[in-house]
């Protein structure tokens, strides 16, 4: 790392580059700017002087503007205006409300009429706002289906997600939203739609004490947006040609699956399975390695100072022997932090919630924040329609 008269604070080195501090963090993590603990202050980071010139020079020489844009679908710079979410210096914040500090005490429901923008209003209590029962047997005949396509098979069921947006007042939307929440997650649990706080609802059908009631809430408040993430853009696509809120969480859960996003927690699941059987967390590291295969579970590209999220649940799980070899492994050898995934499968484990469980919640969680996506994206009533670069065969004249 360079002196310490070559290094800049966030402040400063995002001031030099004419990029957000989450531009900045995701740049360290692609290894385009190198990062180190400030002297005396562990928790503050400093940034290489010379890596940033570097990155200078390169926008001084300048991108085409097609070249620009492609950059802004991989970690890039931010290609819409959204008032929902904020990610900035490691911290998470919910419409300027720092996330960690809501998670101490609100509810997956106080945080839906946050995002929601409901002023007051309170559409949990209102009439519309849960769905009917599933009919007799269906949850049987769905039991065996993974999470996303059960909760898809069983939503388009509630009719308050058929009504189409566009043009429509949010606060008439927000009664079937709180349906929908309540119906996504009686899907993951295999239950039925209640009036339940959602968290409670879950420990209900999970048999949980009040102590892991708790840290679902937690988790779920935690879980309930991360700004632009795969599964908010694919919302906001679907809500933008003006579908109902149904078709933009179909989209959601559908993105939400795949094992670079969501899907990642049965990637950690497997990972602390082998741990479990092989009693060396350092042995079952080496031989991913070696195979080239990874450790799901650690980093995040917004967050070099570790993921504020795992943060805040890994310390009120209790202990783990194979987990906690992992972060230590993981954190002596390759400087890596835990990030969300891990702590949900880490919850999981604790809590001896059903397989798939981590993933329900994130499901959960996160259906709050695609509902707030899609409400503010119909407000922009405007279709979502990027171009392409055309890189196949030359036409034929």
């Amino acid at each position: 790392m360079p002196p310490p008269d070559d290094l800049l604070d966030a402040e400063a080195a995002a001031a030099r580059l004419g990029i957000s501090r989450a531009t900045l963090y995701a740049y360290v993590s692609r290894g385009l700017i190198r990062a180190s603990a400030a002297a005396g202050d562990p928790r503050k980071r400093l940034y290489s002087a010379a890596d940033i010139a570097t990155l200078e020079k390169r926008k001084a020489a300048g991108r085409g503007p097609r070249e620009a844009a492609a950059a802004t679908l991989d970690w890039g710079l931010p290609v819409l205006a959204s008032g929902i979410t904020l990610i900035e210096t490691g911290g998470l914040f919910y419409r300027g409300r720092d996330a960690i500090a809501l998670s101490a005490e609100a509810t997956l429901e106080d945080v839906a009429r946050l995002l929601w923008g409901c002023d007051g209003h309170d559409p949990f209590a209102e009439r519309g706002a849960v769905a009917a029962p599933w009919a007799p047997g269906l949850l049987q005949r769905l039991a065996t289906m993974p999470l996303t396509e059960r909760c898809q098979t069983l939503l388009p069921l509630v009719s308050a997600g058929w009504a189409i947006a566009w043009q429509r007042d949010s606060r008439r939307l927000w009664p079937g939203a709180a349906a929908l929440l309540r119906a996504l997650a009686a899907a993951a649990s295999l239950s039925e739609p209640d009036t339940l706080p959602v968290h409670r609802h879950l420990a209900r059908a999970w048999g949980l004490d009040a102590a892991g009631a708790d840290l679902i809430r937690r988790a779920l408040v935690l879980l309930a947006d991360h700004e632009l993430n795969a599964s908010a853009f694919a919302v906001r696509v679907v809500a933008s040609t003006g579908a109902s809120l149904g078709a933009c969480l179909n989209a959601g859960l559908s993105a939400l699956s795949g094992p670079l996003h969501g899907g990642t927690t049965s990637l950690v699941e497997m990972l602390l399975g082998e741990i479990d059987a092989a009693g060396d967390a350092a042995a079952v590291v080496e031989a991913r390695l070696r195979r080239g295969d990874g450790v799901p579970g650690f980093d995040h590209p917004l967050y070099p100072d570790g993921d504020p999220r795992a943060a805040a649940l890994l310390p009120l799980l209790p202990p783990d022997p194979g987990r906690e070899a992992l972060a230590t492994v993981m954190a002596e050898t390759a400087g890596r932090r835990p990030n969300v995934d891990f702590a949900l499968v880490a919850l999981r484990r604790a809590l001896a919630l059903p397989p798939g469980g981590a993933l329900a919640l994130f499901a959960v969680g996160r259906t709050v924040g695609w509902i707030a996506h899609a409400l503010e994206q119909r407000g922009e009533e405007k279709l979502i329609r990027p171009r392409a670069r055309y890189v196949g065969p030359p036409v034929l004249r």
